[in-house]
């Protein structure tokens, strides 16, 4: 198995960069891996305490449930990747099943801070964009999907976004074998990592 790790800032176009990779494959080539799914369950508290928690600080995921799935998976065993949601905060009840396959996809902001799972990588990405563009497409996203409000996500951006951004993500840049600018619009980068990934599993 293949293992790559993408991350990249909040907004940065990791999930488009994702998709462009995986549709080129058939859906049993690739698994995929969202780091997002493995934030810890925070039901005992309220729902505003819930969304006053810091989801840009590696403390806040669950690492070792994650590397414990991407060691299983590497291994030709079945997971059962949590659903979390972040209208609620909380982790649902029910969970989504991720076969093995000859490439597992791990992508998440902060997925190359733990150096445990770093370790697990083949190749390690970092999707980079300008600031103020994964501002607007964060704004975007959390009023459109997380029951935001303008204020709240500026509120929460220049609280815990950008100091964690600074503090925990970007300085990950340096883990990356692959740099991507521009995110999901940067074709070329994109159609270089695929190629790589082709030559890997078939050199011949």
């Amino acid at each position: 198995m293949l293992i790559i790790g993408i991350a990249g800032g909040t907004g940065s176009g990791k999930t488009t960069v994702v998709k462009k990779i995986i549709e080129q494959f058939s859906e049993n080539e690739v698994a995929l891996l969202s780091q997002d799914s493995y934030y810890y369950d925070n039901g005992d508290l309220s729902l505003e305490e819930r969304r006053a928690k810091n989801f840009d600080h590696p403390d806040s995921v669950e690492f070792d449930l994650l590397i414990d799935h991407v060691k299983k998976l590497a291994n030709g065993t079945t997971v059962e990747e949590p659903v979390y949601s972040f209208i609620s905060c909380t982790r649902q009840p029910e969970t989504r099943h991720v076969d093995p396959r000859e490439v597992l996809i791990v992508e998440g902001i902060l997925c190359l801070t733990n150096k445990k799972l770093r370790e697990l990588m083949d190749i390690k990405v970092y999707v980079d964009c300008d600031s103020d563009l994964r501002l607007s497409r964060v704004i975007r996203r959390d009023l459109n999907e997380r029951g935001r409000n303008v204020n709240q996500v500026l509120d929460r951006y220049e609280k815990t976004v950008r100091p964690s951004h600074l503090q925990f993500i970007e300085p990950t840049k340096r883990f990356a074998d692959i740099i991507i600018p521009q995110g999901g619009m940067n074709q070329v980068a994109i159609n270089i990592l695929t190629n790589h990934i082709n030559h890997t599993l078939k050199p011949w």
